[in-house]
């Protein structure tokens, strides 16, 4: 099943909030699994903006990712206590990006939450090369492999945060080591792709991948961004308001 709407809030929230957050994330995430509507939830812990490795871990930074079976059904969601609960932590540094499968590859757990977005849609996506897209990833890494895999990391969020088209981009985990994910909100199609084939520190990082073996699992998602806001800094105001 292909989601209707796929949502990301991401909460920054005060220092003296996270031991109630921590708390409270394990039955936040049975709520947010539970809600009507909710076809695949995750409540995730994040990095700081532009780091993607365990070190750069943020424990004031949570991200919520819900795959929604109608936009009603993700609209009602946002009057519910659980958002606003963390909205109360943020204290307004609330980011929230809505969004649309567009092509997805891999499983999470076993799942694929994204579905199989059908070709034409793909195909579709192709033409509007000046559209705003996300891309996320998730891995389950070989334990064997930790370390190599966690050195690799630095060179490639280097030249992804040099591009001029990133908006922003972050580190997503489940747990601190074995599992981790990425998230990217990028200007346009066209400056994502550029990055993706045109990066030589990317491109190095994908035949690894191949050689390598690093994962058990992996997903690979891209998006297509419906809507985005909240955002904290002047340089990524401005650049959600072009999109």
């Amino acid at each position: 099943m292909v989601p209707v709407q796929v949502t990301l809030h991401v909460w920054t929230i005060g220092a003296r909030d996270v031991p109630g957050a921590m708390a409270d994330v394990a039955l936040d995430r049975r709520r947010a699994r539970h809600t009507s509507g909710v076809t695949f939830a995750k409540l995730l812990g994040t990095t700081s903006p532009g780091t993607f490795t365990p070190r750069g871990a943020d424990l004031r930074r949570w991200a919520l990712l819900t795959c929604w079976e109608s936009t009603l059904a993700a609209a009602t969601f946002e009057r519910s206590d659980l958002v606003r609960r963390w909205d109360g932590r943020a204290a307004g540094v609330r980011q929230r990006v809505t969004m649309v499968p567009v092509s997805s590859r891999g499983s999470w757990g076993g799942r694929r939450p994204f579905g199989a977005p059908p070709r034409s849609d793909q195909s579709n996506a192709q033409h509007h090369s000046g559209d705003p897209v996300a891309v996320l990833t998730r891995a389950l890494l070989r334990p064997r492999l930790i370390a190599r895999f966690w050195r690799s990391v630095p060179p490639v969020a280097r030249a992804a945060a040099a591009q001029p088209g990133l908006v922003i981009g972050f580190g997503l985990g489940e747990a601190p080591v074995f599992l981790q994910g990425t998230f990217s909100l990028w200007r346009s199609a066209a400056e994502m792709t550029a990055f993706a084939h045109g990066s030589p520190e990317h491109r190095s990082a994908i035949a690894r991948t191949a050689d390598v073996g690093w994962y058990a699992e992996e997903l690979f998602a891209r998006f297509k961004v419906v809507e985005s806001s909240g955002f904290g800094t002047d340089d990524v105001k401005a650049s959600v308001a072009r999109l």
